[in-house]
């Protein structure tokens, strides 16, 4: 019989799972604020239209439901094919009409979700390999999935805000970022403190007594800045020291 409660019960599974819940939920109301003869205008992303952009959010849903049927069943099921049949997935997806593409997301996430809820509570914890090749907990695709949801719900460029975003999935966000960075090494000389916000949580990145480059200010602003989405002269942006800069690349 399939379970229709949630077998996990480790406290950050659950947690990760309320807020990906959320972020599916902000997603799909930023989703019905695209008008069909708007689908195939720009998204915030970089060179992405909106159709490109929610094809790959619908598509994402299905590749980490394989993740979670691989810890499912031991089998091993890739996220795609090849990095080249993710991108040709996207773009055949992009010529979906709009009533297809809002079909594709809102089903593949509902499954994706049905995945995650009837996982046993041992599972949680197998290793599955990401698209990156990065070895993984299955846990982690809630994480993955949160990223998408959120972020992309503001790309979709119809009202959403970083804003929006609660602030410890800012801060984790954040945090993935600069420690993306720090692996590549492109963190040296460059430092970031964040604002501190009502709650008097303060976070900070680099070594910003020897960085040459430092900058702070409100964590919304900050992340869209270190993801590209915020410009470097942003008024909300303090270049304490070294000129304004684009952010190294994240993903």
């Amino acid at each position: 019989m399939v379970a229709r409660e949630v077998l996990a019960t480790d406290p950050q599974v659950l947690r990760d799972l309320a807020t990906v819940r959320l972020g599916t939920a902000y997603f799909r109301r930023t989703l019905q604020g695209v008008r069909d003869e708007d689908f195939a205008a720009p998204s915030l992303l970089p060179a992405w239209r909106r159709n490109q952009l929610i094809a790959h959010v619908g598509y994402n849903a299905r590749a980490l439901a394989r993740l979670v049927t691989w810890a499912t069943t031991g089998v091993e099921t890739p996220m795609y094919a090849s990095p080249r049949a993710r991108g040709e997935e996207i773009e055949r997806g992009a010529t979906l009409r709009p009533d297809a593409l809002r079909s594709l997301c809102e089903h593949a996430a509902i499954d994706l979700d049905v995945r995650w809820r009837d996982l046993p509570a041992d599972r949680w914890s197998v290793t599955v390999v990401t698209a990156q090749g990065r070895e993984v907990p299955v846990a982690e695709t809630l994480w993955m999935r949160s990223r998408e949801v959120w972020l992309h719900g503001v790309d979709l460029d119809v009202g959403g805000r970083l804003e929006d975003i609660p602030a410890p999935v800012l801060r984790r966000l954040l945090s993935d970022v600069a420690g993306t960075w720090d692996k590549r090494g492109e963190l040296e000389g460059l430092a970031l403190s964040v604002d501190t916000d009502e709650s008097g949580d303060h976070a900070a990145y680099g070594d910003a007594d020897r960085a040459a480059t430092l900058v702070t200010g409100p964590l919304a602003v900050l992340l869209g800045w270190a993801t590209g989405r915020s410009d470097p002269g942003h008024a909300a942006l303090e270049w304490r020291r070294g000129e304004p800069v684009e952010a190294p690349r994240w993903l």
